[in-house]
C-alpha cells in the first residue's frame, strides 16, 4: 500500500471507526430507556392494584390492559411481559440501576430467581464477566451459585 492509499485506508478506519462507537451508544442508551421504562411500568401497576400487598391479585387488570397496550404497541406488552415488568419492579430496587449493564434478557432470566442472595451473585457475575444472556442461562442451569455456596462451607 503507498502513503496515499494507507492514508485513504486510515481515513476510512476512522470513520467505522466512529460509527462502531455510536451504534454502541445508541444500544446503550435504548437498554437504558427500556429498562427504566419497564420498571415504571410495573410500579404504575402495582400502584394501579392497590400495592405490593395487593399487587398479586391484579392480574385481571394486567390481562385487560395487556390487550390494549398489545393491539396498540406490540406483543412486547402481552400479559406475559407486564407481569414481568410487575416483577422486576418488585424485584429490583431503583436504586441499584443495571440498566448500563443488563438487558431485557437478563433480567426476564434473573426473575424467577426469588432467592435476593442467589439472584445478586448472578447478577455481580453478569457484570463483572459481561456475560451474554445465554451465558447466564448457563451459569443458572449449572447451579454456580450453589457450587460456590458448598465450596465455602
Amino acid at each position: 500500500m503507498n502513503t496515499k492509499e494507507k492514508e485513504y485506508f486510515l481515513e476510512i478506519e476512522n470513520y467505522i471507526k466512529k460509527n462502531e462507537i455510536n451504534k454502541r451508544a445508541i444500544v446503550s442508551e435504548e437498554n437504558h430507556s427500556t429498562l427504566n421504562t419497564y420498571w415504571n411500568i410495573g410500579r404504575l401497576l402495582i400502584e394501579a392494584q392497590g400495592g405490593k400487598s395487593r399487587a398479586k391479585y391484579g392480574n385481571e387488570l394486567i390481562k385487560t390492559w395487556s390487550k390494549d397496550f398489545t393491539v396498540k404497541y406490540g406483543k412486547g406488552y402481552n400479559q406475559t411481559n407486564l407481569k414481568n415488568m410487575r416483577s422486576y419492579y418488585l424485584l429490583i430496587p431503583k436504586s441499584r440501576s443495571l440498566s448500563d449493564q443488563l438487558t431485557w434478557t437478563h433480567i426476564r432470566y434473573l426473575l424467577p430467581v426469588k432467592d435476593e442472595n442467589k439472584r445478586n451473585y448472578y447478577i455481580n457475575l453478569c457484570i463483572k464477566k459481561n456475560l451474554t444472556s445465554r451465558e447466564l442461562i448457563k451459569e443458572i442451569k449449572s447451579n454456580s451459585y450453589e457450587r460456590l455456596i458448598n465450596l465455602l462451607k
